[in-house]
Formats: C-alpha cells, sequence, structure tokens
C-alpha cells in the first residue's frame, strides 16, 4: 500500500510531455480568444504574466491591467474566433506556440471571415503555464478573381524596369497570365480587376498596369504601401 502511494505521488509529479504541454496550452489559448470576444478581460487575466509582453494586430502594446478589463461584447455582433494552424516548441520551462485565428462575424449567409497569425511565449512559473510574450498579424485575404480575355494578357506581356537590376516579365501561357521578377521562377498571376492583377497569397500588394491616351500599357505600379513600386515598359 506504502509502495503504491508513492508510485502515485511519483507519477502526478512527473513532468508533463512535450504533448501534453501543448494540449494544454491549446486549450488555454482558445479560452483566452474566447474571452478576449466575450469582453472578459478577468479570464484572460488568469493566464497572463503580470509583466506580459503583448501586441495587437494593429501594433498597439497592452499591459496585463489593459487585458483585464471586463466590459461587454460588441452589440449585435454575432462574433466566433477558432484557433487552428496550432504547432507548440517546448523549451524546459519555456514554450513557444504558433497558431491562425479565424474569426467570423455577422447574419448567417452574410459571415466575414478574417485570420490572424500570432506567437506566443509561455512561461511556466511555480508549476503555471503564464504567457509572457505574444505578437499578432493580420493576414490578408486574396481579393475575388476575375478572368480576362486573351487579349487584354497579350496586352500586358512584355519586360518592365523599376531600376537597372529589378525587372518584371509578363507572359501570357495558355489562360494564364505569368509574372517572373529578375529572370526568377515564373508565378501565376490573378487578376482583381482589368489592369490589377495580383500573386495569389499576396493580395494586399497588386500590380497595376498604366495605359497612355491612345490605350497602350506604358507601365505598371507595384502597390506595396510606403514602398510602391513605378515600373516603365522597356520591352
Amino acid at each position: 500500500m506504502i509502495l503504491s502511494l508513492a508510485l502515485a505521488a511519483a507519477l502526478s509529479s512527473a513532468p508533463a510531455s512535450a504533448a501534453e504541454v501543448s494540449a494544454l496550452l491549446h486549450q488555454r489559448t482558445q479560452a483566452f480568444s474566447d474571452a478576449g470576444q466575450q469582453g472578459k478581460g478577468g479570464v484572460m487575466a488568469k493566464y497572463l504574466d503580470d509583466a506580459v509582453v503583448f501586441f495587437n494586430e494593429g501594433g498597439g502594446r497592452a499591459a496585463k491591467a489593459d487585458l483585464a478589463q471586463d466590459g461587454p461584447p460588441a452589440p449585435g455582433v454575432d462574433r466566433t474566433i477558432t484557433t487552428t494552424d496550432w504547432d507548440c516548441q517546448v523549451h524546459g520551462d519555456v514554450a513557444v506556440t504558433s497558431f491562425v485565428d479565424v474569426v467570423e462575424q455577422g447574419p448567417a449567409g452574410q459571415r466575414q471571415r478574417s485570420r490572424f497569425r500570432s506567437v506566443e511565449t509561455w512561461l511556466k512559473e511555480g508549476g503555471e503555464w503564464k504567457m509572457i510574450g505574444s505578437e499578432t498579424l493580420a493576414l490578408p485575404e486574396d481579393p475575388p478573381a476575375v478572368a480576362l480575355d486573351a487579349h487584354t494578357l497579350d496586352e500586358y506581356a512584355g519586360v518592365y524596369e523599376a531600376a537597372a537590376d529589378t525587372r518584371l516579365t509578363f507572359a501570357h501561357r495558355g489562360g494564364d497570365l505569368v509574372a517572373s521578377l529578375n529572370g526568377g521562377a515564373e508565378s501565376v498571376q490573378k487578376a482583381q480587376a482589368r489592369d490589377i492583377v495580383f500573386t495569389p497569397g499576396r493580395g494586399a500588394t497588386p500590380k497595376v498596369f498604366q495605359r497612355d491616351a491612345a490605350g497602350k500599357v506604358t507601365g505598371l505600379i507595384y502597390l506595396r504601401g510606403g514602398n510602391s513600386l513605378v515600373f516603365k515598359r522597356v520591352g
């Protein structure tokens, strides 16, 4: 009997496996996100270290005291959040997790969907896992693609130059428009509208073709926020 009790005590105090830590933190991450949608700051606070470094998707920094504030959820917004693409790497008493939160909101049939990538760091303190760092980035969604006629795709084919060492080449192959940078691998381009194309997975940075008064394509602007590039057609 004494031996059995000792064995049970030893097993209960045995370090959790990496898989067990991952499962625990996955559950807590989902609970943390749910609490955030419901305005339950007190629930969020119990998972946070007092000195947590927390950056939201807008780049704003929040302290534990900011996140711990209770408040009602936004009225009339049926919002859900699901933690996906989960990964957890355990290094002793430190664990680094990464995941994608899928947020859906709005009435049935008109749900809006957005995705956010987070990387979080947890530290085991006094036997409890506490979040010590979090950073979230919004993942842009590609716009719906439209089909363009072969003549329009032929108009885009050519070489465009932003600098002597920065060239984009477009070609019409079959039913696709493809692009390559400085002779590198080709990537299929999709059209958001006439004269606006994007690389799938990078819909937030489209390329906008420019035309002269006669309608001839003379160049393009590669929209990249404050780092947009202007290309002139050179061939």
